[in-house]
């Protein structure tokens, strides 16, 4: 007959329950008895002696009274203390007579009870003023102190009866527990062996064959298929390792077919990998090259098995390691960029580090790699430089004619050359107005390619922010009175100063405070302030002008952007662009917020002077 593994357990752990369901009876049969003569001890015997000691003390304390009252101490509250020891007397004589438990106790206690009767008989005689103090002496002595002695003696032969039973018990427990100690360790001590033995055999049955199963199994992980495992048993175990033999022979022919397509697969991928035009590389977690195209060898030497840390690249190994530490792509800031020459030409790319995450386990996920691109930029960079250029030569040459005619208009408007007739001075007038809007959009075009370029000559110091605050209001004080829009400041006490160009950030609000005072009806209400924001001062212009459409919010930072329904006098879509260049350009982020109707809101931020002289870092550009 085959025993299974289930039969083999449920065996030995019938005999192993059999052993604990003895082991459990007779601890209870032997904490029975135990408490059973303990409960005897404490119940009867003790309870005895209590009541032999009251009896004895009661009657110490009344002849002590009958005594004092030889001595003229007799008094009403010695006749009250007298009968209220005789009440304890008998209390003590009753429980005594409900406890018999012992040989010749029932006796002894009978004899109290009558000695106690001829006892108080006399003590009523003795304690009875009316009676002379001789005859009252003769009935004590006579007769009182034989019976008081016999009642004494007679209780404390109870007690002692007692004493020695609650000995006799005690010992007796003792005994008891003493053998119920050693019969409890030796069948403690049976169960400790059969539980070894039982131990032992699951061993055999089980752990031994699991063990050649999980050593064949770290054999199968190394990738040796061709291990076989020994069994004989027939039990579950066996069968498993059976059916483990013949998956393994599955997986050697599987392997030896998919191995060829596994091979081709890979040789097809790699080559397609190699020809793409982009430089691209995989990197493993190590930072070694495990393939790349061939432009990623040709242009910045990223060969399979060179590591990207001996590379003359220091900013390839930071986004590698970035994307490594943070399980995200990492690329140089927005404008970032990385110059290369290749055979006297000049390239310029944009990389970029993605990491490659596998997700094998469903709640983990470990970075196998990161991917490194870079993507080709020159023709973007040289489309940026030529707009710059031609802005740059198209505002100077306009700028010359401007100013020849913004001079002839004025001469004509003061009539150094002849007097103008009213319609001749209107129309010099919208001339003037004209030439001015031009020169202001050939500054703004100017100075927005200056900062583009990182030629805006920002020089950055430590100044107070209600000074930039105030100082940039105060040219559109008298405009605003003008207007009938209050404008106001509000600028809490105590903030640190900033680090920025004041030049600039005047040119800031000039830009927020006009666009405000163009937007807001009279009677509404311009606010400038600045507050403190971490280790940032946020400065904002609030006003209660007519707001702007949320479906324009998202683009109002953008060059040459304007809202719809716009005055065509209001601009080119410049100023706003100006303000996140100059801003952004020293560390900084602008924000806006608007309802229609309610009014607007326009934020930015400057660095507190303390956090940029710890950290020794001015931002230009976007390039530290």
């Amino acid at each position: 007959m085959k025993i299974g593994i289930r039969q083999k357990l449920l065996l030995g752990l019938s005999g192993m329950l059999v052993i604990v369901a003895a082991i459990s009876l007779v601890t209870i049969r032997q904490i029975d008895v135990l408490g059973k003569s303990l409960a005897i001890v404490l119940k009867e015997n003790y309870q005895s002696v209590v009541a032999s000691q009251d009896m004895k003390d009661a009657l110490d304390t009344i002849n002590s009274a009958e005594l004092n009252s030889f001595l003229g101490n007799h008094d009403k509250d010695m006749q009250i203390n007298v009968n209220e020891h005789k009440a304890k007397f008998l209390n003590a004589l009753d429980r005594e007579l409900h406890l018999i438990t012992l040989p010749g106790e029932q006796e002894r206690a009978d004899r109290i009870q009558h000695l106690s009767k001829e006892y108080f008989s006399t003590l009523s005689r003795v304690m009875d003023t009316s009676l002379t103090e001789p005859v009252r002496r003769n009935l004590y002595f006579t007769k009182q102190v034989d019976v008081f002695n016999d009642i004494k003696k007679v209780a404390q032969e109870i007690l002692d009866m007692n004493q020695a039973n609650m000995i006799t018990e005690k010992n007796a427990t003792q005994t008891l527990a003493i053998s119920a100690r050693w019969r409890m360790l030796s069948v403690s001590l049976a169960s400790v062996l059969f539980a070894i033995l039982l131990s032992y055999q699951i061993h055999r049955w089980v752990f031994h064959p699991l063990r050649r199963l999980i050593e064949t199994t770290e054999e199968i992980r190394r990738g040796n298929l061709e291990v076989v495992l020994q069994t004989s048993a027939h039990d579950e175990v066996g069968q498993l390792s059976r059916s483990f033999n013949a998956m393994l022979i599955a997986l050697r022919q599987n392997r030896n077919s998919d191995m060829a397509n596994l091979i081709r697969s890979r040789k097809l991928t790699e080559d397609v990998f190699r020809v793409l035009p982009v430089p691209v590389a995989v990197i493993d977690p190590h930072g070694q090259v495990k393939v790349s195209t061939e432009t990623a060898v040709r242009l910045f030497g990223l060969k399979p098995g060179v590591s990207v840390r001996d590379l003359p690249f220091s900013w390839m190994s930071g986004l590698v390691d970035n994307s490594f530490a943070t399980q995200r792509p990492a690329s140089l800031d927005d404008k970032g960029y990385v110059q290369q020459f290749v055979k006297n030409k000049e390239y310029f790319f944009k990389p970029e580090a993605v990491p490659i995450i596998s997700e094998s386990e469903p709640e983990s996920s470990d970075v196998c790699g990161s991917m490194l691109m870079m993507t080709d930029v020159t023709q973007i960079h040289e489309q940026q430089e030529m707009k710059q250029g031609m802005l740059s030569t198209v505002s100077h040459q306009l700028k010359t004619p401007l100013t020849s005619l913004r001079m002839s208009i004025h001469l004509l408007l003061d009539e150094e050359v002849g007097a103008l007739n009213v319609k001749q001075t209107e129309l010099m007038v919208g001339a003037r107005e004209d030439c001015e809007r031009l020169v202001e959009m050939l500054d703004d075009l100017l100075d927005l390619n200056r900062i583009e370029s990182g030629k805006a000559n920002l020089e950055p110091r430590p100044v107070q922010p209600s000074l930039l605050v105030r100082e940039s209001m105060e040219p559109f004080l008298s405009e605003a009175k003008d207007r009938n829009v209050t404008l106001t400041d509000a600028m809490p006490e105590n903030l640190p100063d900033v680090f920025a160009d004041p030049l600039a950030i005047r040119h800031v609000f000039a830009n927020l405070l006009s666009n405000a005072l163009r937007f807001t009806r009279p009677g509404g209400t311009i606010k400038a302030g600045a507050e403190k924001e971490g280790d940032f001062v946020r400065f904002f212009v609030e006003d209660t002008g007519s707001g702007i459409a949320s479906e324009h919010m998202a683009h109002l930072f953008e060059q040459f952007f304007r809202a719809p329904g716009q005055d065509v006098r209001s601009g080119v879509g410049l100023g706003l662009s100006i303000v996140k260049e100059l801003v952004e350009a020293q560390g900084g982020m602008v924000s806006s917020q608007s309802q229609p109707d309610k009014g607007s809101l326009f934020s930015f931020t400057l660095p507190i002077h303390k956090k940029q002289l710890s950290t020794g870092e001015l931002y230009l550009n976007g390039r530290s």
